[in-house]
């Protein structure tokens, strides 16, 4: 695989419903190789990974230009499809959504997360189209995959917010998203009634006690995302290891890490 391209057209590819792209979301090159090296088909970012690696909070505390040009880590650690999740489009207007991308598409992405966040559904949708224009102008197919928080912060009734996510993200989707995402959703019935309901493929985010891959696809899911998933669980064996030898002097939870051959062999040969 040689051009962005390329890349961007498999991207897009490989949202099949019934048959979904599994993400293992990763931060740094080194978290990039592993997951790629575990068979992975393409790669996506968390942004709650990627901030904590940067010493900020996530929902808004990293800087953008930080967060890029860990992006480009990314992207040049591997040769496969990549897509960042970019919060909400680090910019307070439309119009810096879409230099924003200019400046993802620069990095070699060829995916885009984008979240409506705390904006109205239709500054969210605005924002859409300005990410979708800056990814035409440059003349690269960009994923846009667009998120909505109704579930994930609990906004509204809850015999509502059904209704209320597919309203917005039919307004996504007609504003130029490529695929929708709802964090906060994997209840078999939610999941089936949003994937008849919104005309593009569905993302949705696994953790322990969602439905298996297997059961997502049989739903009509076209991408599962695990999002900061793997990262807790990097921080918690550093954390794990660290009490250990900080209280009682002993190193047991160094056993089963990886070797140092096999990390420095990421970035070797």
């Amino acid at each position: 695989m040689t051009t962005q391209q390329e890349k961007a057209r498999l991207l897009r590819e490989l949202h099949r419903p019934g048959e979904p792209l599994v993400l293992a979301n990763v931060w740094d090159a080194a978290s990039a190789r592993l997951v790629a090296g575990a068979g992975a088909r393409a790669l996506a970012t968390a942004s709650a990974s990627v901030s904590w690696s940067l010493g900020s909070p996530d929902g808004g505390g990293a800087d953008r230009e930080q967060v890029l040009a860990r992006t480009a880590e990314v992207v040049r650690s591997v040769d496969l499809p990549v897509t960042a999740d970019l919060e909400s489009g680090y910019a307070d207007t439309a119009a810096g959504v879409g230099a924003t991308v200019t400046a993802l598409l620069a990095t070699g992405a060829v995916g885009v997360n984008l979240e409506d966040a705390d904006h109205t559904p239709e500054q969210a949708a605005e924002r859409v189209a300005a990410a979708r224009a800056a990814a035409d102008a440059a003349g690269v197919p960009l994923f846009l995959n667009a998120r909505t928080d109704v579930f994930l912060h609990g906004l509204g009734e809850p015999e509502g917010r059904l209704d209320e996510a597919v309203r917005r993200l039919r307004a996504y989707v007609e504003a130029g998203a490529d695929g929708v995402f709802v964090p906060g959703v994997t209840d078999p019935e939610t999941v089936a009634a949003l994937v008849a309901a919104v005309p593009a493929p569905l993302n949705v985010l696994a953790a322990p006690g969602a439905p298996t891959v297997a059961e997502l696809a049989k739903l009509g899911v076209a991408r599962i995302s695990l999002g900061p998933g793997l990262a807790k669980v990097a921080y918690a064996a550093v954390r794990r290891a660290a009490e250990e030898v900080y209280a009682s002097g002993t190193y047991a939870s160094l056993d089963g890490g990886l070797t140092y051959p096999e990390l420095n062999g990421l970035f070797t040969g």
